[in-house]
């Protein structure tokens, strides 16, 4: 049996491994009351106060036994988050023996121990391929989760940018693939371009945005989806001479800012960023971006309405 919401009540909601804040800033813009948050990096922990007015606790997620205690007492319907996922990365070398996969776990455990009626977790697309990603899914469907777990191209979810993710969405008492309609019935027909969001305001046509290596473009149009935004910034280096597929010659062209990334991330303008260089880009690139998380809250938040409203 599906768990009992009432459509009238708030959707009250706290974000593990919140980052800067892109997934509060999303489902926030979705209607969830966005009670708390949870983090242990400080530069991100700071820069998550500075633009919200609900806490935001430093707190090692991995004990989970602690992380409990704090969590608990928010009584959340919805607890969501991007546990880290550089172990997972296509961008690092995917060894999930890296440290970091076991906080997809513990959040996992955390929401299976807390029993909140619905969750979020979202992480790197290729996570499907490991094994913490069937310990999760296990964890969940044993506690009684049904599950959706979906790869979303922001592209198609009102970003404007190429970047693939995973969702795993659960709600006590479900049936698997329970959301898998809503989300698929949202998507947009083609990819968001970075004209189609910002049009002209960043003032120009094409950007340079550093290859892996050489032999691939590094020269991209405003008129096509940003590549995946990453938490790196580096100038043009004087070794790179062009490549046949660049949409402009390099000399024509510069990077962009630390700003213009957190815009194409769909953070507002107003959204403060602070700290070293270095922090705010990994803060930027490891974000989720603001309306990825919108699209999938709300989808959910519409589910839950609409179950509401039947029983």
């Amino acid at each position: 049996m599906a768990a009992q919401h009432d459509a009238d009540d708030n959707l009250s909601a706290v974000d593990l491994f919140s980052g800067c804040g892109g997934m509060s800033l999303g489902f926030q813009n979705a209607g969830y009351d966005v009670e708390a948050a949870f983090d242990n990096w400080k530069p991100a922990i700071e820069v998550y106060r500075a633009n919200f007015d609900h806490p935001i606790y430093q707190q090692d997620l991995s004990d989970v036994d602690a992380a409990v205690e704090a969590i608990e007492d928010y009584c959340p319907t919805v607890i969501f988050g991007g546990p880290p996922c550089q172990d997972f990365s296509t961008a690092g070398h995917q060894d999930e023996n890296g440290g970091r996969a076991v906080l997809s776990v513990a959040f996992a455990r955390i929401v299976t121990t807390v029993r909140s009626e619905w969750f979020v977790m979202e992480n790197v697309a290729t996570i499907k391929n490991t094994k913490s990603f069937k310990t999760v899914c296990k964890l969940f469907r044993d506690a009684g989760y049904g599950l959706t777990c979906r790869v979303l191209n922001a592209a198609y979810c009102g970003v404007p940018q190429t970047r693939k993710r995973m969702f795993i969405i659960g709600g006590l008492g479900e049936s698997e693939g329970f959301l898998d309609s809503r989300l698929e019935a949202r998507l947009a027909e083609k990819p968001m371009t970075i004209r189609d969001y910002l049009g002209n305001s960043l003032g120009i046509e094409n950007y340079f945005r550093v290859p892996t290596n050489y032999s691939r473009r590094g020269v991209f149009s405003i008129d096509e989806p940003s590549m995946t935004i990453r938490a790196i910034d580096r100038p043009v280096p004087p070794g790179y001479k062009g490549n046949p597929k660049d949409s402009a010659p390099v000399s024509e062209t510069r990077v962009l800012t630390p700003k213009e990334r957190s815009y194409i991330q769909t953070f507002p303008r107003d959204f403060e960023f602070f700290g070293g260089k270095s922090d705010i880009n990994t803060m930027i690139g490891n974000a989720v971006p603001v309306n990825l998380a919108y699209y999938v809250a709300s989808a959910l938040a519409d589910y839950i309405n609409a179950e509401s409203e039947v029983q």
